[in-house]
């Protein structure tokens, strides 16, 4: 027998927490979510989702035992900009059996359905950003940090449900950062052609003074990506969500603003990929991760991974972005790193694709959204 419970008491909240690492016990190449991080991002007094949304969360049981997770939830300010309101489905995690996928999927439904909402997509983790969609492509390495991982029948599961790819898939490309590699001289050339031309100035971030960042970068990405198919401008909240985790842990130099005229024209920000690090700590759920944490506190990561290239249309022409992928390319490769991970894109986005291919690009992950219209009870 399999029944959907809503998650209610801290008992029944831990068992939401902590089953994944029971999906993924045997997984070499999942890494483990820090369980304060997503206990934090979950708490309705906490979680910066919670500003403009709501959420449930839920297990499934199957003969008395967990065997599946998911959470539901309205994101209200996507329903100003949208005019309608739509179910995000999130924390999607079940054993191998179809029948659980079902129930689960079937209560974002009823979910959706309780609260007036027109259809569920999904999955995302109460933002945009962390462990978004489902992955079809790539199981060769464990995930950049940011991105998810999952089994090979989540995919299965969604389309037998009668699900649909909801957007265009999101792609991780891997790069070869040697600075000797003939597309990186090749990239170098031409970005000292545009310097001779323009007077394009490279910054790197001021964390002192993180909010006025934090606006130039909301700024320019709602200008960037207005073009997309479907977009919705992003709330402050997901741009602060997005970068304030990330801000002790970041690196100043990697973490590029460009100029014209003293006006900040694009944004481009690279991490040193802490999933290198974070896969040997089971999540810190017991004091003795703490100590091994210990053991990786200096351990230097091969990649360094790239977020988002940011440029509003209005320079796309003027070689800005050539510029700053010139500019991280010679950073990261002096700072010891041997590969750059750029995720996630839209496979919609030419113009990012069409830089990466010049670099030397190769598509190693692909992410895919599912969307499934709710019929609504009439009357």
């Amino acid at each position: 027998m399999i029944e959907v419970r809503p998650v209610r008491t801290r008992a029944e909240r831990h068992t939401f927490f902590i089953f994944p690492w029971f999906i993924y016990r045997r997984d070499p190449l999942w890494v483990p979510p820090l369980l304060s991080e997503r206990e934090k991002a979950t708490d309705p007094k906490h979680g910066l989702f919670f500003q403009n949304g709501y959420a449930d969360f839920f297990i499934a049981w199957k003969d008395g035992k967990p065997a599946g997770t998911i959470c539901c939830a309205e994101d209200t300010a996507e329903t100003r900009e949208r005019g309608h309101g739509e179910c995000m489905f999130g924390f999607f995690e079940c054993v191998e059996d179809y029948a659980v996928a079902e129930v689960l999927l079937r209560c974002a439904e009823d979910w959706a359905r309780a609260h007036g909402l027109s259809a569920i997509y999904g999955p995302y983790n109460l933002d945009r950003e962390d462990s978004r969609g489902i992955l079809v492509e790539g199981r060769d390495r464990p995930p950049p940090i940011l991105c998810g991982h999952n089994p090979p029948y989540y995919q299965d599961f969604c389309e037998r449900y009668g699900m649909v790819k909801r957007e265009s898939d999101n792609l991780a490309y891997a790069i070869d950062v040697d600075p000797n590699s003939p597309p990186l001289r090749r990239l170098a050339r031409l970005a000292g052609r545009v310097r001779v031309r323009r007077n394009i100035v490279i910054r790197n971030a001021d964390l002192k003074d993180i909010d006025a960042e934090i606006d130039r970068i909301w700024d320019l990405e709602n200008r960037a990506l207005a073009h997309l198919n479907n977009f919705l401008p992003y709330p402050r909240e997901s741009i602060e969500s997005l970068v304030m985790p990330l801000k002790d842990l970041a690196d100043p130099e990697l973490i590029l603003f460009a100029e014209i005229d003293g006006k900040t024209v694009g944004w481009f920000p690279g991490i040193p990929n802490f999933n290198e690090i974070l896969i040997h700590l089971n999540g810190l759920r017991y004091p003795w991760d703490y100590l091994r944490a210990l053991r990786y506190r200096n351990l230097h990561p091969k990649c360094v991974s790239i977020k988002s290239i940011v440029v509003p249309p209005e320079y796309w022409d003027t070689g800005v972005a050539v510029v700053l992928f010139d500019e991280m390319a010679r950073r990261v490769a002096a700072k010891g790193y041997q590969w750059a991970d750029l995720s996630l894109t839209g496979e919609d986005n030419p113009d990012t694709w069409d830089l990466a291919h010049h670099m030397g690009a190769k598509i190693y992950k692909r992410y895919r959204f599912y969307r499934k219209p709710v019929a609504l009870l009439s009357g």
